[in-house]
């Protein structure tokens, strides 16, 4: 084992050490996710904070500016785009049209159809794009090809493990 590693490998090593009847292989891999996902998880709060707009709103904008022009969703749509329930979409509407960045539009059948304001898409593209330049930043210790063959392994596993259907067989 290389003299310089990370918490997950002292621990993976400790596990060795001390039960050597186990395979701790695993923390190899889901402790550095789990430590990377605090990461970049605290990076972005702090960037959200600084922009002065928190995840779920970013959650909601991000939502309808990737659905394309003319950036319009029922709200039905952005439940289940952003799966939150309906209540807490409402309310995440309710902050967003405050701020002017979405319009609620009652359409036939009960339905509210939700319109991306102009300063709405401003602002999301402004997030979008800090977003983007500091994950880019927090990703660039990676040559370009490693991150698509980590993409790929990741894009991989999650289908593996919440695709419908049996899970493989525990022991």
């Amino acid at each position: 084992m290389s003299t310089e590693t990370d918490r997950a490998g002292w621990i993976e090593a400790a596990w060795r050490r001390e039960r050597p009847d186990l395979d701790p292989s695993s923390i190899a891999v889901i402790t550095r996710i789990w430590h990377l996902a605090k990461v970049f998880a605290d990076e972005r709060r702090r960037l959200l904070a600084a922009l002065d707009i928190d995840p779920a709103l970013l959650d909601l904008l991000g939502t309808l500016r990737r659905s394309g022009a003319p950036y319009t969703l029922t709200t039905r749509e952005l439940a289940e785009h952003t799966l939150v329930t309906p209540a807490a979409i409402s309310q995440r509407l309710t902050r967003a049209e405050r701020q002017g960045w979405v319009i609620r539009t009652p359409e036939p059948g009960r339905r509210v159809a939700v319109h991306l304001t102009d300063a709405g898409r401003d602002l999301i593209d402004t997030v979008a794009g800090q977003i983007f330049d500091r994950e880019g930043e927090l990703l660039s210790v990676l040559p370009e090809p490693d991150r698509r063959a980590l993409a790929t392994h990741l894009e991989r596993l999650t289908l593996a493990l919440t695709t419908p259907g049996p899970m493989p067989a525990l022991g």
